[in-house]
């Protein structure tokens, strides 16, 4: 007799259903990360106006002059990257400061006494209730007495995340900073939309409108390049410090198999390149960057910075790799290196292009010597432009 045929265990159930579980289970999760996102955000911007506080009231015990207000920034911030790494650099410390003198004591127990009466309000509503009531002003004293506020304290105090609050530090008008503010909470503005906002004068526009009631309704309305996706939220640059966790990720399978076979295409070319970093994130500004590949020339002695694209290259793509070289000159090269030298890579479908920026060298015999030791840049397109096709084939290939 023969053996029957393995049946699954899994009862056979309609694909409209499979679908809808598939649907449920991916929604939680997408809400779960928003969450998470979010409870790390509370932490952290709780933790950073605390911070800001306690470098205040030390600076306030000692010398008030601006060389010492500085020199302490650059000295907590070795110690405090010595014990944590990322994320405490001066301009993150004196950003921590501004915030704190921002959004002062006084504005915050004002902020808690009222949350703090609200809860206790409803508390008084139910029947096992003890009936003993504080009005906010004796709350927000009783907070006031309360030395040093815990961070536990402050997390209902700032309801927006850190990267909102980094954003509103920029305006220099208290009036539209708290306009900004109270939009970006009631509307539920992204980070995107706070900074388009910002960056198109909605305020003034709004302040200087006859209708401001539709101005407002207008404003609200979010556009689809102001979204966040779940997965943005967690791999935030700001939360991702804040944890000391690695920023290391791709936007695509196809830009990242293209940047691990470059890499190493180029480590195969000999003996003078040597890998330092892949996904390299900086800040310029109040902006992010991510820096695609960085590697050592041993022979020229200096960093090659690699920004690949997968569209068509323009005027933009050559400003930043500007900035990257500027940022990687400052930040990056040791006493002794070469100005670093930049990477353009274009892999587009229908055609690829490669160029360097040799533009930031101090003359022409250093940009010709440059160009005598790196690879060609049309063997650098060739290269790419095989490569995406040999991907593109593996991909159609598994498909089937």
């Amino acid at each position: 007799m023969s053996a029957n045929p393995k049946r699954s265990l899994v009862p056979e159930k309609p694909v409209a259903a499979y679908d809808g579980m598939l649907s449920g289970i991916v929604d939680l999760l997408q809400q779960a990360r928003r969450a998470s996102a979010r409870a790390v955000n509370v932490l952290m911007t709780a933790s950073y106006w605390d911070i800001g506080r306690r470098i205040v009231e030390f600076e306030q015990g000692g010398s008030r002059r601006a060389e010492y207000g500085e020199e302490l920034l650059r000295r907590l911030s070795r110690d405090l990257t010595d014990h944590f790494g990322r994320g405490f650099g001066p301009v993150n410390l004196s950003q921590m400061k501004r915030f704190y003198l921002l959004w002062p004591p006084n504005q915050i127990f004002q902020t808690l006494s009222e949350k703090s009466a609200r809860r206790i309000c409803q508390t008084l509503s139910s029947k096992s209730a003890p009936q003993i009531l504080q009005t906010p002003s004796e709350i927000s004293e009783t907070l006031s007495r309360k030395s040093p506020l815990t961070v536990s304290d402050l997390t209902s105090a700032f309801p927006l995340p850190w990267s909102h609050y980094v954003r509103l530090l920029s305006i220099k008008s208290p009036h539209a900073r708290a306009f900004y503010e109270t939009e970006a909470l009631r509307g539920g503005w992204s980070v995107r939309q706070l900074d388009r906002q910002i960056s198109i004068l909605f305020y003034e526009r709004t302040a200087l409108s006859r209708n401001k009631a539709a101005m407002l309704k207008k404003g609200a309305r979010p556009r689809p390049s102001d979204a966040v996706t779940p997965d943005e939220e967690i791999k935030d640059p700001y939360v991702l410090e804040f944890l000391g966790l690695k920023d290391e990720y791709s936007e695509t399978d196809l830009e990242e198999a293209l940047i691990v076979h470059l890499e190493r295409f180029l480590l195969e070319l000999g003996h003078d390149f040597a890998f330092i970093a892949r996904q390299r994130r900086l800040r310029i500004g109040q902006k992010w960057y991510r820096v695609d590949l960085i590697f050592f020339h041993r022979r020229l002695r200096c960093l090659v910075v690699i920004d690949l694209k997968v569209a068509e290259f323009s005027h933009d793509d050559a400003g930043q790799m500007h900035l990257y070289l500027n940022y990687a000159r400052e930040h990056w090269t040791c006493p002794g290196e070469n100005p670093p030298v930049g990477l353009i890579l274009c892999a587009r479908k229908d055609a690829t292009l490669a160029r360097y920026a040799l533009e930031g060298l101090p003359n022409t015999v250093l940009a010709a010597e440059y160009r005598m030791a790196l690879p060609d840049e049309k063997s650098l397109a060739a290269e790419l432009q095989r490569t995406r096709r040999l991907l593109e084939a593996r991909r159609k290939g598994a498909a089937r």
